[in-house]
């Protein structure tokens, strides 16, 4: 590990050395990770009971376990931001902690006004107020954990568009999973609300890969460096896992299954959407980690 044979990056670094920091930053840094994966979960499943109690005929169990999911994971995501580190280390992340208790509060605020719009879907009650109040508390807490995150206002709106997109991403290909589970159980539901969901889902996956393609040419993030640079290195590996498999691969499943819901295929949409789970939700944990561990908006 200490050979000056070894290195071969011109860093003046072995070649081992350089290509375990990444790893082992990420794994320093898994409790920023983690709370990432849970409120991108808890709000963008709720955000897709909510958009589906507005525009389609849902039943009514669908929408309540779906929202409990969201208190529940929620509930997680507080106990894990209480716990997180007052610094992350080894990358250019700066932390300001008066960003924490605020923060803090609006997540906790975001489970007890969802735990009470379980209560109203319970009662067949729409409660577009309760409703709006949850998602704001939500948005509350993404644009605090941008603004104590990222090092200044500025900086901090492209870390808020990052975090939203995730979160809409993550929880709402959770929310499509659970859907499309009903249709197994429930066959003559309609295929609006699935239609709806997976529509949704494969317009946020475009939108993403959009913002990747801006936050890659541009170098955004604390440690971005020059356009494109990020794609090349000791980063690059986790770059283009972050493209292929949490961007590329969840659109083409995306689309796949918006034709199968069309055609009430509902058991092939559901597989899809359970594929789709897993590689958006790795998609999200890559994107986390590389901004974490390195700085990087992917």
């Amino acid at each position: 590990m200490t050979d000056p044979a070894s290195d071969g990056d011109g860093s003046g670094r072995p070649l081992g050395y350089t290509r375990a920091v990444p790893a082992q930053r990420i794994a320093e840094n898994l409790a920023f990770i983690n709370w990432t994966l849970l409120t991108a979960l808890a709000f963008g499943s709720f955000g897709a009971v909510v958009l589906a109690r507005m525009r389609t005929d849902a039943t009514r169990g669908f929408l309540a376990f779906t929202a409990f999911c969201a208190v529940a994971i929620g509930g997680l995501a507080w106990l894990s931001d209480g716990a997180l580190p007052s610094v992350v280390s080894g990358t250019p992340i700066v932390i300001d902690p008066a960003f924490d208790t605020p923060r803090r509060i609006a997540l906790g605020l975001f489970v007890l006004l969802a735990a009470a719009y379980v209560v109203a879907l319970a009662r067949r009650r729409k409660a577009p107020l309760l409703a709006a109040a949850a998602l704001a508390a939500a948005g509350a807490t993404l644009a605090l954990g941008a603004l104590g995150w990222s090092g200044g206002t500025l900086a901090a709106i492209p870390l808020l568009l990052q975090f939203a997109v995730l979160a809409v991403a993550t929880g709402g290909v959770f929310a499509a999973m659970i859907l499309g589970h009903w249709y197994l159980v429930t066959p003559k539901l309609p295929e609006a609300p699935l239609i709806l969901i997976a529509r949704s889902l494969l317009v946020v996956v475009a939108l993403q890969l959009a913002l990747f393609a801006v936050w890659v040419s541009t170098g955004a993030g604390p440690g971005g460096g020059a356009p494109f640079t990020v794609l090349g290195g000791q980063w690059a590996l986790f770059v283009w896992l972050r493209l292929i498999v949490g961007l590329l691969f969840p659109l083409v499943v995306s689309w796949a299954a918006v034709q199968t819901a069309r055609s009430r295929s509902m058991e092939s949409a559901t597989g899809l959407l359970y594929i789709n789970v897993g590689t958006i939700a790795a998609g999200t944990i890559l994107a986390a980690g590389l901004y974490f561990g390195a700085g990087l908006l992917v």
